[in-house]
C-alpha cells in the first residue's frame, strides 16, 4: 500500500477528498512510494503510466490507516475507486 499527499493541503482526510482533488486537479495528488524494495510509482497521478493502478492507503501509511482505495490512469483521466 502506498501513500497519498494531496499538495496544499497535506495528508487526505477520505476518499472522497482525494477522488474530488484527483478529478479537478490530479497535478496536485502525489503518491508516495512506500516500500524499501522500490518498483512502486512516485509522483503525481497526472504523470502516471497509462495503464497503471496503485493502491494506497490513508490518511498516513505508517501511522494511520482509516480508508483505502485505488488510483488509476486511462484515456487520460485519473479515476479514484
Amino acid at each position: 500500500m502506498q501513500g497519498i499527499f494531496i499538495e496544499g493541503v497535506g495528508r487526505p482526510r477520505s476518499k472522497k477528498q482525494v477522488r474530488e482533488v484527483a478529478a479537478e486537479h490530479p497535478e496536485r495528488v502525489l503518491i508516495e512510494a512506500t516500500s524499501m524494495f522500490g518498483n512502486e510509482y512516485d509522483g503525481t497521478a497526472d504523470l502516471m503510466p497509462e495503464g497503471q493502478t496503485v493502491y494506497f492507503v490513508g490518511p498516513d501509511p505508517y501511522s494511520k490507516r482509516n480508508f483505502y482505495g485505488q488510483i488509476s490512469r486511462a484515456g487520460g483521466k485519473v479515476v479514484v475507486k
